[in-house]
């Protein structure tokens, strides 16, 4: 529902509320009823609008921050690379590991540059 569809039906409850014979207590619930479903439309409304602009987007790489930011970015959009270099990860054993790392880290060091 749109905004106009929302005051449509506002006007609509309120002329309802006016026009039922209740009591003051049960036209003050009415209208809590009433203002209830304005504020779920409403949030209803935003979600939407917010989940169309997330997906216009799309993911996106962050080029710059932390190795750290970059690797877990990585592998939110890349879960099987990840997931394969987790696995050779554990395949080669930390002594290897540590001993590469202290290969690769000063050559990646070094690109960054």
């Amino acid at each position: 529902m749109n905004t106009a569809t929302n005051a449509t039906v506002s006007a609509t409850v309120d002329t309802a509320i006016a026009d039922v014979s209740a009591t003051d207590e049960q036209r003050a619930v009415l209208q809590r009823i009433a203002a209830q479903r304005e504020r779920l439309a409403a949030r209803r409304n935003a979600r939407a609008q917010a989940l169309a602009l997330r997906s216009s987007h799309g993911p996106a790489m962050p080029h710059s921050g932390p190795l750290s930011e970059r690797a877990l970015a990585f592998a939110r959009l890349h879960p099987m690379a990840a997931a394969v270099a987790a696995g050779a990860a554990l395949m080669i054993g930390p002594r290897r590991l540590i001993r590469w790392a202290g290969i690769v880290l000063p050559l990646v060091a070094k690109f960054r540059r």
